[in-house]
């Protein structure tokens, strides 16, 4: 089955960097975009970034790009968000997410990881 385990979060103080990494299992990991989402308690989840299947083309929040890079090595099945000037707005728990379709370009996504906690403090 799919399996999707996020690592990496923690605590960091203001202008600091965390890279989250998602270990995905059960699918041709390869062939499938790869998400990162966010929420904060008593908000709706929020799209971060995403990598097209073959990591050739990324897409971002406006408010993270420039800092966040979102990275994939399909060999060890594993995708990346490397965080950099984080801020305490940046505070939630971070998901990564796999795509809905092989090979497909839709923003669609269907099954999700435990999440992980980034905590930014001011």
């Amino acid at each position: 089955q799919v399996q999707l385990v996020e690592s990496g979060g923690g605590s960091v103080q203001a202008g600091g960097s965390l890279r989250l990494s998602c270990a995905a299992s059960g699918f041709t990991f390869s062939g499938y975009r790869m998400g990162w989402f966010r929420q904060v308690l008593g908000k709706e989840r929020e799209f971060v970034g995403s990598s097209s299947w073959s990591g050739g083309a990324t897409l971002y929040l406006d408010s993270v790009k420039g800092r966040f890079t979102i990275s994939r090595d399909n060999a060890k099945r594993t995708v990346y968000l490397q965080m950099n000037s984080l801020k305490p707005e940046d505070t939630a728990v971070y998901y990564c997410a796999k795509g809905r379709n092989y090979q497909g370009r839709e923003m669609n996504y269907d099954y999700w990881g435990q999440g992980t906690q980034v905590t930014v403090s001011s």
